[in-house]
């Protein structure tokens, strides 16, 4: 990294001068264009966002910017922690544990620059989490411009690390982009090409250490050591299941949108590719067999139960789709449209080790890999479409929805007047894949469709109002800005991953009260920033999410060194109240529900500081600040701790030659 910055500084100039010292280009001359605006027939892009408000905080590390429960590390298996509806129809691999470590094809930022653009920035923590991302893009002519990304998330273990260097996660990805646009306008292409390397050993969580002792009148055994959650945070000492177990990801994505404008902007017809792969393997090469002598049930340590193989885990799974989109849309003032049809095929094939037949002394060589289940393959077709009307700013209605032939659907109607605005939202999805079937060495289920066990389809109706304001200035030392909703939640037929780690699907219908609040001001100098998720009903069987979750932000910002700097300084609080979290299987990568550990509330106290030198941006950063002053510690999952107190460090840095 040393190298890297040394050859850079001799050519990093923030922006390109002229002989007169006039800046010619810099961050008002490059913009960003994005899918969804060239889906709306626009192409004027957006300027690059260059605040420093998102670049301390964590979750806007990676791509998935929700909040997200996960195993306490940078780079481990998550899940949305707060409810999200589901619009993705038909067929869908049901492996999402590293999702948000992944670009969506859709989202790939596309650069229109009038000088060659590129970026690096490096986060690095005293605990091992590390971010690193490369971008580069250039204009090779007017209307043609290409680029890549190459991005790192990696950190280390703070569970049973035998040193500071110990690996726990490595991502990697590689992502190819462009964009080509006619003289007149009329057709763009927008294309990326991404490569995606993800690993993570999987530790199963602490394993607490209890031992009996004589106590002192000699009479009974008592139980010490680490008996309760809160004697758990030893970090580095503590004992863990794992000590072998890794998952591997790999998915390669090639996308590409074109669209051709027939008629003005009223008639434009368009066309997306998408061929996707997405591979996952478990491995553990260390089972400790704990029933030696009992040859029909096995039991190994740390897993429910053995179907397959005692000695070794190795369970793998392909899935791979190919997408074809083709539709029109057009927009004018006041009306906007999009109306499409796709066809999907997809395909997931299956292996595990082969059976050792349960013997007492099993047999460590000869293992193969066989098909698990026979490959699926499956061809679907969609309809779908969006119409919106807007009138002068002040009254607009949007009514949207995609179908599945012959049993899946979504709909969504909206109407905005002012700052108000109320939207009900329906829909109807078929299990994932995982869920409907899946042979590994430690589960296997079947729930096929039309079978005598397939599973209904979940159905969900969702009833949403929200109120944004920009309330009242008080010239320019005050300004605010608030935004609340409030939704109504009925989930019907819920699948879930109960007690066992399997899928089961409930027979009472799930209902969920959600409100949401966020405001915003500024007095002088000073900056606020307040968001809180209040969540009644979610802790119920299917369902666990905490009743609130809140995020709280002040800082104070100013010019520093003759205004040759700018600068923040302030504190971030987050805020969780008490959970049964849902546990995590490594082996069939999925989030089950358990009732015997409660995470208790916490809160996480940062403290920090940014500047902006021109075109480099940087943070220092000290996390957990309050580590020590009520707890030890806190988790994130059963049994997995999040991360104790450290010091950050980021740095980001913009060219425009």
């Amino acid at each position: 990294m040393a190298c890297l910055l040394l050859l850079a500084v001799p050519a990093a100039r923030a922006q390109v001068l002229d002989d007169s010292t006039k800046v010619l280009y810099g961050p008002k001359t490059t913009r960003v264009i994005y899918e969804a605006e060239v889906l709306r027939d626009s192409t004027g892009g957006t300027l690059l966002d260059t605040t420093l408000t998102r670049f301390p905080q964590s979750r806007y590390w990676v791509h998935d910017t929700t909040f997200q429960q996960d195993l306490g590390a940078l780079g481990t298996a998550s899940r949305p922690l707060l409810y999200q509806p589901n619009l993705q129809l038909g067929a869908r691999f049901g492996r999402n544990v590293f999702d948000r470590y992944a670009r969506d094809a859709t989202a790939v930022p596309y650069y229109d620059s009038r000088s060659p653009y590129s970026f690096f920035r490096v986060i690095q923590s005293g605990s091992g989490e590390q971010v690193f991302e490369l971008s580069y893009s250039r204009s090779l002519r007017k209307n043609f411009s290409i680029g890549f990304v190459y991005e790192r998330i990696a950190s280390n273990k703070i569970l049973a690390a035998r040193s500071s260097r110990d690996a726990l996660v490595e991502h990697s990805n590689l992502l190819v982009f462009g964009r080509l646009q006619s003289e007149n306008e009329r057709y763009h292409l927008l294309f990326n090409f991404s490569n995606v390397r993800h690993r993570s050993i999987e530790q199963g969580g602490i394993w607490p250490i209890t031992r009996l002792v004589k106590n002192p009148a000699g009479r009974d055994s008592i139980p010490t050591g680490e008996t309760r959650p809160r004697d758990l945070f030893n970090y580095a000492q503590q004992r863990v299941y794992l000590t072998q177990a890794a998952n591997t990801e790999a998915r390669d994505e090639l996308y590409f949108t074109q669209t051709y404008r027939l008629l003005g902007r009223g008639l434009t017809v368009y066309h997306t590719f998408d061929a996707k792969r997405q591979y996952n393997s478990y491995l553990d090469q260390s089972l400790v067999r704990l029933n030696t002598r009992e040859v029909n049930y096995p039991r190994v340590l740390f897993y429910p139960r053995v179907i397959r193989n005692t000695t070794a885990i190795l369970d793998r799974a392909e899935y791979q789709q190919v997408e074809n989109t083709v539709g029109v849309l057009g927009r004018t003032e006041a009306v906007e449209y999009r109306l499409y049809g796709r066809l999907r095929n997809a395909n997931l094939t299956s292996q595990s080790l082969t059976i050792n037949q349960f013997s007492a002394t099993p047999a460590t060589t000869g293992l193969a890999l066989v098909q698990g289940a026979p490959t699926r393959n499956i061809w679907q077709g969609f309809v779908g479409g969006t119409a919106a009307f807007n009138y002068r700013k002040i009254y607009a209605i949007e009514a949207a929805g995609e179908y599945k032939f012959f049993d899946e659907y979504w709909l969504r109607a909206s109407v905005r007047t002012g700052p108000l605005s109320a939207e009900i939202l329906r829909s109807s999805y078929a299990p994932t894949l995982t869920q409907q079937e899946l042979v590994g060495n430690n589960y296997e289920w079947h729930h096929l469709p039309k079978s005598d066990s397939a599973f209904r389809n979940t159905s969900t109706t969702q009833l949403t109002g929200r109120l944004r304001l920009k309330l009242p200035d008080f010239g320019s030392f005050t300004q605010q800005r608030f935004e609340a909703s409030a939704s109504l939640v009925n989930i019907a037929d819920l699948i879930f991953y109960n007690t066992q780690g399997v899928p089961e699907q409930a027979s009472v219908a799930r209902n969920l009260q959600i409100v949401h609040a966020r405001h915003q001001v500024r007095l002088g100098r000073v900056g606020i920033d307040n968001e809180a998720t209040y969540t009644q009903g979610g802790n119920v069987d299917g369902v666990r999410i905490p009743t609130l979750v809140s995020n709280s932000r002040i800082y104070y910002e100013s010019y520093i060194f003759r205004k040759a700097m700018f600068s923040q300084v302030g504190a971030e609080m987050y805020y969780q109240s008490r959970l049964r979290a849902f546990d995590y299987s490594p082996s069939t990568q999925q989030f089950y529900q358990q009732d015997h550990f409660t995470i208790r509330n916490y809160p996480v106290v940062n403290v920090f500081f940014s500047a902006d030198i021109r075109a480099v941006s940087i943070f220092l950063k000290a996390s957990y600040v309050n580590q020590g002053i009520l707890n030890d510690g806190y988790f994130t999952t059963p049994y997995y701790s999040g991360y104790p107190r450290r010091f950050t460090l980021g740095l980001k840095w913009n060219f425009f030659n």
